[in-house]
């Protein structure tokens, strides 16, 4: 598991920095199972100037056109960024089994700051949460990213 969650990581990253150098919010999102990648994509919300577009949700619409089922119960998630509130309702309603991040996003957050979209008593699902993998490299990226954008 750890090979496959390295090779996700790695992925995320170069999903990340595609969306970076495409002046979006640097986010990368891998759907994985056991023995393989099944999906990555990197925020298009500037592209497609819709706000639906987060990497998470992109990376779950990908998995789900690969399947025959609405759940993706057996696939994990590795996402550079703590997922917002949206992207963490989008996680628990396709019940994927678990959710590495890397930065942690006190602002806007869904899974372990803000609502807590995981913990609420409206939530039908709940995966494993695995925070702070990798999170220094994501938050510097993230923080590059911001302080390029404000000059």
């Amino acid at each position: 598991m750890k090979a496959i969650l390295d090779k996700a990581v790695e992925l995320a990253f170069i999903e990340a920095k595609l969306a970076y150098d495409q002046g979006e919010v640097p986010v990368g999102a891998v759907i994985f199972s056991n023995t393989e990648i099944i999906a990555a994509a990197h925020n298009l919300v500037e592209t497609h100037k819709n706000p639906l577009y987060h990497a998470e949700f992109l990376a779950i619409s990908n998995a789900l056109t690969l399947g025959t089922d609405k759940f993706l119960s057996e696939l994990n998630m590795y996402v550079t960024l703590e997922p917002c509130p949206m992207c963490a309702q989008a996680i628990s309603f396709t019940r994927l089994k678990r959710v590495y991040f890397g930065a942690s996003d006190p602002k806007s957050g869904g899974v372990i700051n803000g609502p807590k979209i995981f913990n609420s008593s409206s939530c039908h699902f709940a995966p494993e949460i695995y925070p702070g993998i990798h999170e220094e490299a994501a938050t510097e990226l993230l923080q590059d990213f911001f302080r390029k954008l404000r000059k």
